[in-house]
């Protein structure tokens, strides 16, 4: 197996001899196909696997050809991260127009829980009805969402819009990872997927900056930052009904004879169940409301049961199975954890920032560096696996990376240097959009080319989760360590338990505290960030440990995996 243990992308005539079935060639080559296996290398040719389905390899196509089809599905990643944040700045004129104050968390929970709901049964379901009908029913769905909330009239049609949005979203940004996979060989792919973060995380840095200036400088205020958003989204319907020809996996069976409903019904449940009852536990209600009390535990029976039925399904929507390969289970697993922190550092280091007196403008502006990292390194360890055809060691090096930016956090007090931030986000982001690109092409190599659109979908599930899980512990872990450290030091004065509240509950507060308080009450907020950065950091050492068990496989340079 030297080829593997090299990472060795095949000699340059492509004449590489098949490899022997072993815990590092790809998972399930002995269930059924081969690795790519073609008559001949015929672009085009058909994989025979298990449940009589048949992979069909996608075609070559031209430079200029594959440019305007990934341009097309960037767009929709780029609105829909946009979509994503744009809510931050626009849901204080929204719920003020309706005159509604309980919509101000709806609006971004709706939206994050249909998007996350969506992503992981969108690969099975685009195995079966084509990546092209998948897109463009996103676009569709997208442009239908945000519509729905340009015209909305009372504060019920603006949550369904957000959930129409979301589903639509969701498959925005999975899909094109699928499509990208299906016409771009792994030994390229890193640079491409580097390509692909760029846009998304530019988008979900832009999101609320333009959110803002729509509402700030047009006469149609919010309604206009979601109208302006359905003709491109639209065209791009229009485009990918036209560009996109990935075949599906073909069988003798009906189209509702291959989808696992069931599956589909166990999966969307446990996300909406947990994730309804993350968000709303603490923000909404207080966790000890019947609706995280029951909703939670629903998502673990839920879970379970999804667990049980996949592993028996005969064309589950995310096989059980593959979470037995070491390198796809320490994959999400890394996903996961670093998503959780890349979450709560985006959360509680603008908090941190307004806390010493920063506007909620300049804390956005010093999260800026954090696109430029993922730039930069997503789109570099692209490269340098297109070089090398090898991913372990660029994977430890990234979280080395994203382990240096947490670090720096925990040097920030309340004298450190402003650009201290910075940097630190810059390294984080870094560290965080080379990490997906190299443990996405690692879970993709480690499986048979049938699988590699539900194993994207198992990434992307690890990362919903770790998204809402990290933002839940965080904040348990703030507001805890806070109310102590403000107990501990003001406990005991007069009005104490009335003054905590509002110190908790606004941080303009800090503006009007009693005589004697504020050098008290700034040392118990900084013990409370510190908090989150250790926890952060011990999250991050977690994935470091994950990303190291990854195996190296080999990184094709054909479609066919020749």
């Amino acid at each position: 197996m030297a080829g593997d243990r090299n990472g060795d992308a095949g000699r340059a005539d492509g004449q590489v001899a098949p490899p022997a079935s072993s815990e590092r060639t790809p998972l399930l080559r002995a269930l059924g196909g081969t690795d790519g296996g073609t008559d001949g290398g015929t672009n085009g040719a058909a994989q025979q696997h298990g449940d009589d389905e048949r992979t069909v390899v996608a075609k070559d196509v031209s430079f200029a050809r594959l440019a305007l089809i990934m341009g097309t599905a960037w767009l929709g990643v780029f609105l829909g991260a946009i979509d994503s944040t744009i809510i931050a700045t626009l849901s204080a004129p929204i719920a003020s127009e309706f005159r509604s104050l309980s919509l101000l968390s709806w609006l971004a929970t709706a939206y994050l829980i249909s998007n996350a709901a969506c992503q992981p049964i969108s690969g099975r379901l685009t195995d079966i009805f084509g990546r092209g009908p998948g897109l463009v029913f996103s676009n569709v769905l997208f442009a239908a969402g945000n519509l729905i909330c340009g015209l909305a009239r009372d504060e019920y049609v603006m949550i369904l819009g957000r959930v129409v949005a979301g589903i639509g979203g969701g498959g925005l940004m999975s899909i094109s990872t699928f499509l990208g996979s299906d016409l771009i060989p792994l030994r390229q792919r890193g640079v491409v997927q580097g390509i692909g973060n760029v846009c998304y995380g530019s988008g979900a840095m832009l999101g609320g900056i333009f959110g803002g200036w729509i509402n700030d400088h047009t006469a149609m205020g919010w309604r206009l930052a979601f109208l302006i958003q359905v003709p491109p989204v639209l065209a791009s319907a229009v485009a990918v009904a036209l560009l996109v020809k990935v075949p599906p996996k073909q069988s003798d069976k009906s189209f509702l004879a291959r989808i696992d409903f069931v599956g589909v019904f166990l999966t969307s449940s446990f996300l909406v169940l947990l994730l309804l009852g993350l968000n709303s536990g603490g923000n909404q209600v207080p966790w000890t409301h019947p609706l995280p009390l029951i909703t939670i535990p629903l998502s673990a029976v839920t879970f379970i049961g999804f667990i049980w039925w996949e592993s028996r399904a005969r064309q589950p929507i995310i096989p059980v199975k593959l979470l037995l390969d070491r390198t796809v289970l320490a994959a999400c697993f890394c996903n996961m954890l670093c998503t959780m922190v890349v979450m709560a550092g985006l959360f509680y280091v603008p908090l941190y920032l307004q806390v010493l007196g920063d506007s909620a403008t300049g804390a956005g502006i010093k999260i800026l560096p954090s696109p430029v990292g993922v730039s930069i390194c997503s789109v570099g360890a692209g490269y340098l696996m297109k070089r090398t055809g090898r991913y372990v060691g660029l994977g430890i090096a990234s979280l080395v990376t994203l382990i240096l930016g947490i670090v720096l956090f925990t040097l920030q007090g309340r004298d450190s240097p402003l650009w201290l931030t910075g940097v630190a986000f810059f390294f984080v982001g870094g560290g965080y959009g080379a990490m997906l690109t190299i443990t996405l092409l690692a879970c993709i190599a480690a499986v048979d080319h049938s699988q590699q659109a539900v194993v994207t979908s198992a990434t992307y599930l690890a990362r919903s989760l770790g998204g809402t899980v990290g933002m839940t512990i965080g904040s348990a872990v703030y507001q805890n360590i806070l109310k102590a450290q403000l107990w501990d030091r003001f406990g005991d004065h007069p009005g104490a338990a009335e003054e905590i509240q509002r110190i908790r509950d606004d941080l303009n507060e800090l503006k009007h505290l009693p005589e004697g308080w504020y050098d008290g009450v700034m040392d118990s907020f900084m013990e409370a960030f510190r908090g989150v950065w250790l926890t952060m950091l011990a999250m991050a050492v977690g994935a470091l440990i994950c990303i190291a068990m990854i195996r190296q496989h080999t990184l094709h340079a054909t479609l066919e995996r020749r």
